[in-house]
């Protein structure tokens, strides 16, 4: 059986606010013959991009991701994949992380895979706990998260006068000192 012994790579930003760029310099610094990409949560079971990935691997290839927590958010999710991985003939590599490197499914290799998988999923679970206490805590405060708001009420009253006057959003954003994005969505609220 002729093997192929490609390295193909797998990125994954959480949303399309995100940007995969380093993820993706380091896979093509890597060497990798073909990237697939999802821009989903870890989370999600709907992950195109790692389905084809994994329908276009070959014995012989190699899987690389850029860190450990871009294949998977869940132990559980890891290690199946990981798994499928090694019983297809399948390489898995990492290029950074604490686990760098490639996965050896056998002995040490796995116990040392699976710690790590675990602590992973707990390091993003603790990260997800200090972000809500923090924004708890600031909500008690009085404080909220975000952007501040630059259309008050006072600009919204005068907009909408000068807008039934026929003047123009775009004046109307120059005036007020605001995007035309912004006074639209305020005037449609």
């Amino acid at each position: 059986m002729t093997t192929t012994q490609h390295l193909i790579g797998y990125k994954r930003v959480s949303t399309s606010a995100q940007d995969a760029k380093l993820q993706a310099d380091a896979l093509a610094e890597s060497g990798c013959f073909k990237v697939f990409e999802d821009k989903a949560s870890g989370k999600s079971a709907d992950r195109a991009g790692l389905m084809a990935a994994m329908e276009y691997l070959r014995e012989g290839d190699t899987l690389c991701v850029w860190k450990l927590d871009r294949l998977g958010r869940s132990t559980k999710d890891v290690l199946v994949i990981a798994e499928d991985l090694h019983a297809r003939g399948i390489s898995l590599r990492i290029l950074t992380g604490t686990l760098a490197g490639s996965y050896s499914p056998s002995g040490e290799g796995k116990f040392f895979f699976t710690m790590m998988v675990a602590f992973a999923e707990l390091e993003r679970d603790m990260i997800v706990e200090r972000t809500r206490a923090g924004l708890a805590a600031a909500k008690a405060k009085g404080r909220t998260g975000g952007r501040p708001t630059v259309m008050d009420a006072d600009k919204l009253t005068v907009a909408k006068a000068r807008r039934a006057k026929g003047e123009s959003v775009t004046a109307i954003a120059k005036a007020l000192g605001v995007s035309r994005a912004t006074l639209y969505r305020a005037l449609e609220e």
